[in-house]
C-alpha cells in the first residue's frame, strides 16, 4: 500500500489519510497527568482565568497564557508541572528551580509544581505580577551622548598656517 512515515511523529500514514501531528490541545497535554498533578493544573488554570481577559492555548508541549504576549506557560511532565513565569525580576522560593534571562527586561522563572497546595501565595502573586507587568509602559533607558560613544571625543585638528604663507 502507498503511504509515508511522518517526519515529525514517525507514524505510518496511509495515502489519503488525514494526519496533523502538529495540532495540540490542552486535553491532549494533560490527559496522562496523575490526580495530584491534574488538581494542580486545574488550580493554575483557575488562578489565571481569575486574573482577567486572556488567551489560553496549547502550543507544542506547552499550554500558553497570553494577553498581547505570553506572560507564563505550563509544560506538563510525568511527575510535575513546569511553570515558566515571565517577570521583570528573578524570584526566590522553594518552588523556583532556576531563573534564565530571556530579554533585556524579562526573566524566565521556572517553577516545579507537584501538588495543588503549592499553587498558593507566592506562586499566585507571581502569576498576577506577570499578568500586570504587561500593563506597565516599557521603560527604555536613554544613554547620554558620551555613553553611546565608545571613544573619547577628539579635538578638532588645527589649521595649518604654513600652507597659507606659501600661497601668499
Amino acid at each position: 500500500m502507498a503511504g509515508r512515515d511522518c517526519y515529525h511523529c514517525k507514524q505510518w500514514i496511509e495515502e489519503g489519510e488525514f494526519h496533523d501531528c502538529w495540532t495540540t490541545t490542552e486535553a491532549a497535554l494533560t490527559a496522562d497527568l496523575s490526580e495530584d498533578l491534574r488538581d494542580a493544573w486545574e488550580r493554575i488554570r483557575e488562578t489565571a482565568v481569575e486574573l482577567g481577559e486572556q488567551r489560553i492555548y496549547a502550543s507544542g508541549s506547552c499550554i500558553m497564557f497570553a494577553r498581547d504576549v505570553c506572560y507564563f506557560f505550563v509544560r506538563p511532565k510525568r511527575s510535575y508541572l513546569e511553570v515558566c513565569v515571565l517577570l521583570g525580576r528573578a524570584v526566590k522560593g522553594p518552588q523556583v528551580r532556576r531563573v534564565e534571562p530571556k530579554s533585556k527586561t524579562k526573566m524566565a522563572n521556572l517553577l516545579k509544581i507537584t501538588h495543588r497546595d503549592q499553587v498558593e501565595s507566592p506562586v499566585t502573586d507571581w502569576l498576577r505580577e506577570a499578568y500586570e507587568l504587561l500593563d506597565q509602559p516599557r521603560v527604555v533607558a536613554k544613554k547620554s551622548k558620551m555613553a553611546k560613544s565608545k571613544t573619547t571625543p577628539r579635538a578638532k585638528p588645527m589649521k595649518s598656517t604654513t600652507s597659507a604663507r606659501r600661497r601668499g
